[in-house]
């Protein structure tokens, strides 16, 4: 019955849905009488033969006198007669330490089902029929045919420089087209480098997209290796990724397959909640008690975890959150309050930044107006795309509850695609990115995500040509390179604008060194950082000659013929044509907070080395990036 129960449970996550759907969802309906379809006398088989008496038996002679007895095996008793004590097997011994090592009766009452499985050898390896098992020769959820990379990229590099540089990655990209391209790479179907475990593959590519923000394909990856065959690191990224997306019922499988292998305290709330969820609430209601009593945890922590076993079932209870005297965040705190719709007070939320930007960007539990707070992050990285930020603020602006500032905005985006005048559109533009009144400097680089669409609506003109740099840089924030391209006959030489286009238009030539020059004398950026871009943008492109690239790069203090690990590394891979390569070495490059951490020379590796292998469209969506933001 137990083991029914959990197979039910794992159901319910969805690993093994289907699996279980095929056995639990068919109905058995009795008949009256079946009829049969057999031609007549088919049926009705003639009686076998009614066998003859057997003979009756007959008594054995007694032995005479002096003859041998029946012959008997060694250690076999005869009936009738006494066990002979030297043919008895050896009595096994216990010593002391078995003694010693075996639970007491108190103990075994405590232990859990789990636990009771573990000590018994009980616990299935696997929680799925040999046939249903997946494979770990390809593991990803992009296949080739849905733009990832080939299943073989990776297959033949050295393993120890692949691990290198996911372990590398520690932490998110500064580029939001530098972060699809990982994600892409990282999500592709691909067979693990040679001499490297494919668990082990899947577990490194898990945490870099855990690292950059990317919860929810992190959690496709783990999914798409069988929960038994996980190994330490795995089962640590995929929970990662579980909390951050607020599935704390998805991690079960794992959770109930390992059992009480692991500890910690998350480990035992965990195994509370998974317990709850397969129709044990009493056990979990029992666990988290004494975790609560044991003090293993925070009482906040327990206390929320409480209310999330509690929705399963009939095991509902009433449990009050007190948030008081709670101080910080954690993951866990602020996974587990958004899923079961707990307000979090706002001197917590006012510093939540970061993971919990990224983590709650698409979490469709979390408010629309606290949601739309969290997507700038995500947008200005590249985890939401302009059409995915179109669709939040839609739903904002068709819910009348929803006030204040965020409702605003909803309605400046709605001006911003279906004014009439283009001149109020652009205004309704600049008012999202924040330069109408003169807020910024350049525009708010997730406003300009979101407009990409917008701005694409607009007819180049002279009139409008003022606004140029800022239309160009929300095109391309979305990869609108063609319609950007159509301005290239209204800016100005040396403009924002045509620096942008003349990086990131798909037929840009070469570029003359007076126009980069004047570009360079109409820059602000600190230390000219947008010029030394562009030099080196232009450059990586094969848009700039290498005499004039070297010159400019001169002028503006840096070398492109500088050489690093990392640099040989690209460059290497780019020589012998692997795309999905260099994508991981590009995000291993492009590390940090902010464009002011990304130096012209990375920027030049990086656009020459996807341009060599057929990814140009990428690097001059980066170059572009990078000058618009810098």
């Amino acid at each position: 019955m137990r083991r029914s129960i959990w197979m039910g449970a794992v159901a319910t996550v969805g690993l093994v849905g289907a699996l279980a759907g095929a056995f639990s969802s068919g109905t058995l309906v009795a008949q009256d009488a079946p009829e049969s379809i057999l031609p007549p006398g088919f049926d009705d088989p003639t009686p076998p033969p009614t066998p003859a008496p057997a003979p009756a038996p007959t008594s054995a002679p007694p032995p005479t006198p002096g003859s041998p007895g029946p012959s008997v095996s060694p250690g076999v008793t005869l009936p009738g007669t006494a066990p002979d004590p030297a043919g008895l097997p050896p009595v096994p011994q216990v010593s002391s330490d078995d003694l010693a090592r075996l639970p007491t009766v108190e103990e075994l009452e405590a232990m859990t089902v789990d636990e009771l499985d573990d000590l018994l050898g009980l616990k299935p390896r696997f929680d799925i029929p040999p046939a249903a098992r997946r494979s770990l020769m390809q593991v990803g959820v992009l296949d080739s045919s849905e733009g990832g990379f080939p299943v073989g990229s990776l297959a033949n590099q050295p393993a120890s420089l692949v691990r290198a540089a996911l372990a590398g990655t520690k932490g998110p990209v500064v580029s939001r087209w530098g972060h699809i391209l990982l994600r892409r790479a990282l999500a592709s179907r691909m067979t693990a480098p040679r001499g490297m475990n494919p668990v082990e593959f899947a577990a490194l590519r898990t945490g870099v997209l855990n690292d950059i923000g990317e919860y929810a394909v992190a959690r496709s990856i783990a999914q798409d290796v069988d929960t038994g065959n996980w190994n330490d690191l795995l089962t640590k990224e995929a929970l990662t990724a579980y909390i951050a997306s607020a599935d704390f019922v998805g991690a079960c499988p794992a959770v109930r397959l390992q059992g009480s292998s692991r500890d910690g305290a998350q480990w035992v709330m965990m195994q509370a909640i998974c317990n709850a969820y397969a129709g044990e609430g009493a056990l979990a209601g029992s666990q988290l008690n004494r975790a609560l009593s044991d003090e293993i945890a925070p009482a906040i922590d327990i206390l929320l975890a409480q209310r999330y076993a509690g929705a399963a079932g009939r095991g509902r209870r009433a449990v009050e959150i007190e948030w008081e005297g709670v101080e910080e965040l954690n993951p866990w705190r602020f996974a587990l309050a958004n899923a079961v719709g707990e307000p979090i007070p706002e001197n917590l939320i006012e510093g939540a930044t970061g993971y919990y930007e990224r983590s709650a960007a698409l979490g469709a539990m979390v408010p629309l107006e606290r949601r739309a707070m969290y997507a700038d992050r995500a947008a200005r990285e590249g985890i939401l795309s302009s059409r995915a930020m179109v669709d939040l603020y839609s739903q904002i602006y068709a819910d009348n509850s929803v006030m204040g500032e965020v409702s605003s905005r909803a309605g400046r985006l709605r001006n911003a695609y279906v004014a009439p005048d283009p001149a109020a559109r652009v205004a309704a533009m600049r008012a999202i990115w924040g330069t109408l009144d003169g807020e910024r400097d350049q525009p708010d680089y997730a406003g300009s995500v979101i407009t990409a669409y917008a701005a694409a609506r607009i007819t180049p003109s002279q009139g409008l040509s003022r606004y140029a740099d800022g239309l160009v840089a929300s095109m391309l924030a979305a990869g609108l390179d063609r319609d950007a391209a159509s301005w290239a006959d209204i800016v100005e030489d040396g403009s924002l604008a045509w620096a942008l286009i003349a990086t990131g238009s798909e037929n840009g030539g070469n570029v003359s060194s007076e126009s980069v020059d004047a570009f360079v004398g109409n820059d602000e950026s600190e230390e000219y950082r947008k010029s030394a871009f562009l030099v080196a943008g232009l450059a990586g492109l094969g848009r700039l000659g290498q005499g004039d690239a070297a010159n400019l790069a001169a002028d503006l203090d840096f070398d492109l013929g500088r050489q690093s690990r990392w640099t040989r590394a690209i460059s290497r891979a780019a020589d012998v044509g692997n795309p999905a390569l260099v994508s991981i070495l590009v995000g291993l490059g492009m590390q940090g907070q902010s464009w002011s951490q990304m130096t012209p020379l990375h920027l030049y590796h990086i656009a020459s080395s996807l341009r060599r292998v057929g990814l140009g469209a990428e690097a001059r969506m980066i170059v572009a990036e990078a000058i618009a933001r810098g």
